[in-house]
C-alpha cells in the first residue's frame, strides 16, 4: 500500500546560484523512513564538484564581506521570513525524508530555523574590534571572515542544523560549501533556493550531496578555512584529522549520554514530562538526550508510574499524521541498530518495563518504527547505559545523594548536557556548576533558543553554535599596532 510517498524528480547539486549536474552522473536514493520507499534520486558530488563549490564561493565571498554587515542582515532576515512563509511545505518535507512527526516540525525545525536566521541577521551589524592605548601609540582589533567554511549536517534536524552553521558563518562574511546527511539531503536544497529568492549573491550557499567521501573532499580541500560538524564522534575525530594537514579550525557538536537528575522534591509531573521530551521526542534521535534518568530512591516508584501511564499513551504512526507522538527511525539499518541495544539490555539484566519491539504500523509494514522503551534493574556498566542508542530507550536508575549522583552522572567519555529538577534553588546550582556537562536545564529539558551557547565537553565536541559565541569560529582577529613616535633603533 502506497502512502504519502510524496515522488519527486531527480535534485541536483546546488553550486554557484544554480542546479549542477554532478560531474561523474552519480546519484543516490533517499528514502521515505515510513515506508522504505524511494522519495527521487541526489546528484552525488565528487571531489570535483567540491573543487566547483569551492571555486564559486571563492568568487562571490570577497565581495559579499565587502557588502557590510546591515546590507547581509537584511538578506538572512528576507530568507527567515521566506521560511516561515513556506513553513507548511518544508514542515512536511522534513517529516517526509527523516520520519518526524508533522506535529513537530513547524516549530522544532523550520521556526528554529528561521529563529537562527533573524537571530544572526540582527547580529550582522554588530562586529566592531576594540582600540586600546599602549607605550608608544595604540592598537586596534579587526575581527574578519575567515572566507570558504563547510558545514556537515546531520539527519535529525537538517534544515535547523543548515541554518545554525550557515547563519552565523554568512553574517560574519563567509560563504559557506554544505553537506547535508545523506539520509536527509532534501530541505538543503531548499533552503539554498530561498536564500536565492532572498537575494544572496550565487556561490555564498552551495550544496554538495554525497556520503562521506564528499565530506572527505570538504575536510581536506586546501582552500577551506573551517569544518563545522554536527555528527557521531567517530566521525568527529576523522574531521579532526583530516583537518590538522591544513590547520583548520572545526567546530564539533558530537554525541551524548546525558544525565537528568530528579530530586525527591522534584515537581514530578514536570520530570516526567521533561524526562519524555528528552527520550522519546524525534523518536530519542537527539544528541542531548537526557538517555539516563536518575531519580532519587524515594520517589523513584511514583515517578516510573506516571512515566509509565504517560508514554504508554503515545501514538506510533505515519509521521504525517497529526495525531502521531512517535515516527519512525531513520533508516532500517538504525532501526536494527536500536532494536539490537534493546536486545542486548535485556540479556544483560535490565527489566524492559514497557514497549522496546518493533511496531507494524497498518498500511506502513515496510516503516522503521520501535515503540518508546523504558528499562529499569539496570547497573550504571551496563551497555545500555553507557553507549549512545539514539532511539526512544529510557534508562531509568535510582540514587540516594547528591554526592553519589553527580559521580555518577560524571562517570561518561561524553558531556554534552544535563538535567536537574528540584524546588531547592541551591542545589539546583550546585548540582549545575558540578555537572561536566556544556549545557544543563534547570527544571525543563532541550530547549535551545539560539540566543543561548549550543557545545559540549569532553568526546561530545569543540566550540560552540548559537549565541554570539558563533561568531567566534566564524571570523579570525587582527591586531593592528599603529606608532606615534619615532623608532628607536639600537644600531
Amino acid at each position: 500500500m502506497r502512502h504519502h510517498t510524496d515522488q519527486r524528480d531527480d535534485l541536483l547539486l546546488w553550486i554557484g546560484g544554480r542546479y549542477t549536474s554532478a560531474s561523474d552522473g552519480n546519484f543516490f536514493d533517499t528514502l521515505n523512513p515510513a515506508t522504505g520507499e524511494v522519495i527521487c534520486r541526489v546528484a552525488e558530488a565528487s571531489a570535483e564538484d567540491v573543487d566547483l563549490a569551492v571555486e564559486a564561493a571563492a568568487r562571490a565571498q570577497p565581495e559579499w564581506a565587502a557588502m557590510g554587515g546591515a546590507a547581509r542582515g537584511r538578506i538572512l532576515a528576507r530568507a527567515a521570513q521566506l521560511l516561515r512563509d513556506h513553513c507548511d511545505e518544508l514542515a512536511r518535507l522534513e517529516s517526509l525524508d527523516g520520519g518526524k512527526p508533522l506535529v513537530e516540525t513547524p516549530e522544532a525545525d523550520v521556526g528554529s530555523a528561521a529563529n537562527c536566521l533573524e537571530f544572526f541577521a540582527g547580529q550582522a551589524s554588530s562586529f566592531a574590534g576594540k582600540y586600546q592605548p599602549v607605550p608608544g601609540g595604540f592598537f586596534y582589533t579587526r575581527p574578519e571572515p575567515l572566507g570558504i567554511c563547510a558545514g556537515i549536517g546531520a539527519w535529525n534536524y537538517p534544515l535547523q542544523i543548515a541554518a545554525w552553521k550557515s547563519a552565523p558563518a554568512l553574517a560574519a562574511g563567509n560563504a559557506m560549501i554544505f553537506k547535508p546527511a545523506e539520509l536527509t539531503p532534501l530541505s538543503a536544497l531548499r533552503l539554498a533556493e530561498l536564500f536565492h529568492e532572498a537575494g544572496l549573491p550565487d556561490g555564498i550557499f552551495n550544496v554538495v550531496q554525497g556520503f562521506a567521501e564528499t565530506g572527505r573532499a570538504l575536510t581536506r580541500h586546501p582552500r577551506i578555512a573551517k569544518v563545522s560538524l554536527t555528527g557521531e564522534v567517530g566521525t568527529g575525530k576523522a574531521v579532526m584529522r583530516d583537518a590538522a594537514e591544513g590547520l583548520k579550525a572545526v567546530t564539533l557538536e558530537l554525541g551524548g549520554k546525558s544525565p537528568l537528575i530528579v530530586f525527591e522534591d522534584a515537581d514530578l509531573d514536570n520530570a516526567v514530562g521533561a524526562a519524555m521530551l528528552g527520550n522519546f521526542y524525534t523518536q530519542g534521535q537527539i544528541c542531548t538526550n537526557s538517555t539516563r534518568v536518575f531519580v532519587h530512591e524515594s520517589v523513584k516508584d511514583a515517578f516510573a508510574e506516571k512515566l509509565l501511564a504517560r508514554t504508554a499513551k503515545l501514538k506510533v504512526g505515519d509521521p504525517l499524521d497529526l495525531d502521531t507522538d512517535v515516527g519512525p527511525l531513520i533508516s532500517a539499518e538504525h532501526m536494527q541498530s536500536v532494536l539490537n541495544y534493546i536486545d542486548k539490555g535485556r540479556q544483560e539484566g535490565g527489566k524492559l518495563l514497557l514497549g522496546g519491539g518493533r511496531v507494524r504500523v497498518p498500511g506502513f509494514e515496510e516503516g522503521n518504527f520501535v515503540e518508546p522503551a523504558i528499562f529499569d534493574s539496570l547497573d550504571d556498566n551496563m551497555t545500555i547505559v553507557r553507549e549512545e542508542i539514539f532511539g526512544p530507550v529510557l534508562s531509568l536508575l535510582s540514587f540516594r545523594n547528591e554526592d553519589e549522583v553527580l559521580a555518577r552522572a560524571n562517570d561518561t567519555a561524553f558531556g554534552l548536557a544535563g538535567g536537574v529538577f528540584t524546588r531547592d534553588i541551591q542545589r539546583a546550582h550546585r548540582v549545575a556548576d558540578n555537572l561536566d556537562a556544556g549545557i544543563v536545564w534547570i527544571n525543563h529539558y532541550n530547549l535551545t533558543p539560539v540566543e543561548m551557547p549550543f557545545g559540549g565537553f569532553k568526546q561530545s565536541g569543540i566550540g560552540k553554535e548559537n549565541s554570539r559565541r558563533a561568531f567566534e569560529h566564524y571570523t579570525r582577529l587582527k591586531t593592528v599596532y599603529v606608532a606615534q613616535g619615532d623608532v628607536e633603533a639600537p644600531y
